[in-house]
């Protein structure tokens, strides 16, 4: 178990410095290469591309580790409180070290890329995952947690659209826009009801009763707040949504309209 828990650490650490890595030197180098209008930048967008670079990588590589988890890991998916966790763990500690390093550049590179949400965001989530890691508890739902990471890429790309001066009319504007916003749907609210419906099973079963005052406020207070603020961005996805849908009909009036004045 020392040993077991000596690779958690170790993973947390390397994850850490990968991430920083990716800021700090990949990210640049890359983009520069993918696209020209990384170049023309001012340093404040510099910084928030290479922050949202990082949060896209770190949510393909962790969203594939959970959808395989929830789908093949019996232990955790028998025992929703006290399976064995030793795949989760692997699967937190990137996260963990991804939500250090993201919320050590958030206070460092305040000015361009501060927020108070993402802060509180980051320390609930770290909070809640100390548990899992330290006791091995609630595994499963950690793990159920950690689906919501679908939808940052899809965040992200939005916004390099924006940056890089596309339209938001464009049609990979309008796509990126509706696959952002059903997603979003569907990893964060449409999951809403499975998740608190697991939650109410194991409320007041012996399971529930080991886990203690701590875990059990935790779990509660975590999986509020952060439900609290995916609706809070939900409703902002859905009217921006909304704009670009009606935008692909202003563009075909508009194009009929020039036609027929041709």
């Amino acid at each position: 178990m020392a040993a077991y828990n000596k690779l958690i650490l170790g993973v947390g650490v390397s994850s850490f410095a990968i991430f920083q890595l990716l800021f700090h030197v990949l990210s640049s180098w890359v983009s520069a290469r993918v696209t020209s209008g990384f170049n023309n930048l001012d340093q404040k967008k510099k910084i928030e591309w290479n922050s949202r670079t990082v949060s896209t990588f770190h949510a393909l590589v962790v969203g594939a580790f959970c959808l395989y988890i929830l789908l093949y890991d019996e232990a955790v998916n028998v025992d929703h409180v006290w399976g064995d966790p030793s795949i989760v763990k692997l699967n937190l500690a990137i996260t963990t070290g991804y939500l250090i390093s993201d919320l050590l550049l958030i206070i460092f590179y305040w000015k361009a890329i501060g927020d108070v949400f993402f802060v509180i965001h980051h320390l609930v989530a770290l909070y809640a995952y100390y548990f899992v890691l330290d006791r091995g508890l609630l595994a499963y739902f950690a793990n159920f947690r950690l689906l919501a990471e679908f939808s940052t890429p899809f965040v992200n790309q939005r916004w390099f659209f924006e940056v890089l001066g596309y339209s938001k009319s464009s049609k990979g504007n309008i796509i990126n826009g509706v696959l952002m916003t059903v997603v979003f749907f569907l990893v964060r609210i449409a999951v809403m009801p499975v998740y608190y419906s697991h939650v109410a099973f194991e409320y007041g079963t012996e399971a529930f009763d080991r886990l203690g005052f701590a875990a059990q406020s935790a779990w509660f207070i975590s999986s509020i707040v952060l439900d609290v603020m995916n609706l809070m961005w939900m409703v902002k996805i859905t009217k921006g949504c909304y704009k670009v849908v009606c935008l692909i009909g202003q563009g075909e009036a508009k194009a009929h309209k020039n036609g027929k004045s041709d």
